[in-house]
């Protein structure tokens, strides 16, 4: 399952609000520095769909807000 994600860093709440079946706006607390905002995404998503952070992965926009992630 592959999702459109708009990110939101250094918010002061973490959250996942999804918009329809294939975009997401994910809040995060954590800075886009040295990998953190996407590690932060990564769990967020992970917990939204209640599966292992392992099985999310991030295929495109890595250093950007807008990604790309896959739910194996």
């Amino acid at each position: 399952m592959r999702f459109f994600i708009h990110v939101k860093p250094k918010s002061s709440t973490a959250r996942v609000e999804q918009k329809n079946e294939k975009e997401l706006t994910v809040w995060v607390r954590e800075v886009p520095e040295d990998g953190k905002a996407n590690d932060a995404v990564v769990r967020a998503v992970a917990e939204h769909f209640d599966v292992a952070p392992s099985r999310v992965k991030i295929l495109r926009g890595a250093s950007g807000r807008k990604k790309v992630v896959e739910i194996l």
